[in-house]
């Protein structure tokens, strides 16, 4: 596929190129880069997108799932997960800043299992452009603090904001995703 025929806005592939820095690249990983931005062309059919971050163990997925089901059954809207992106990345940082970029809004499903989107969290706060389209759904436990102070540090930021939805259960799982915008 060439630049032409690409379904991508030029602005993307010119912020893809960016993130991508001052490092050569070979026409392959070019190639790999276009297939995958141009799997998001429903991001660019749809006024809403909703790239939704969390752990992809055995049950937190499922709940991961659940929340990209319910995003997607609004109207105009179209929800995925990262590794609904296909590709063999070197790099899932770049990866990420690169599906960041094009979408309306990065949505975080906070569990305290291991494997969550610690990486990913400090790039939503990191970077004013990531935070101010970012909301976390927060699991509340029994225990204080079950996540530690960094994370504790992330949440409240995100709770100043009126970006911060607690639940408990799958229910309110379900009814913290219907309050997403």
């Amino acid at each position: 596929m060439s630049d032409e025929e690409s379904p991508v806005p030029e602005e993307v592939l010119t912020s893809a190129k960016e993130q991508l820095g001052e490092e050569e690249i070979s026409l392959a990983d070019n190639e790999e880069i276009l297939h995958a931005l141009s799997e998001l062309t429903p991001v660019y059919e749809n006024d809403r997108s909703y790239f939704v971050l969390g752990n992809y163990d055995r049950e937190p997925i499922r709940r991961l799932n659940l929340v990209v089901d319910r995003l997607n059954r609004r109207q105009d809207a179209y929800a995925f997960r990262m590794v609904d992106i296909r590709g063999e990345w070197d790099n899932s940082i770049q990866k990420f800043c690169l599906i960041a970029d094009v979408v309306t809004h990065l949505v975080g499903v906070a569990e305290k299992e291991p494997s969550d989107f610690l990486v990913e969290q400090g790039l939503l706060v990191g970077t004013i452009e990531y935070f101010s389209k970012s909301h976390v759904l927060k699991r509340e436990y029994e225990e204080e603090h079950p996540f530690g102070w960094m994370q504790d540090g992330v949440f409240e930021l995100f709770d100043r904001h009126g970006r911060l939805y607690r639940w408990r259960t799958e229910e309110d799982l379900v009814a913290m995703t219907e309050e997403l915008p």
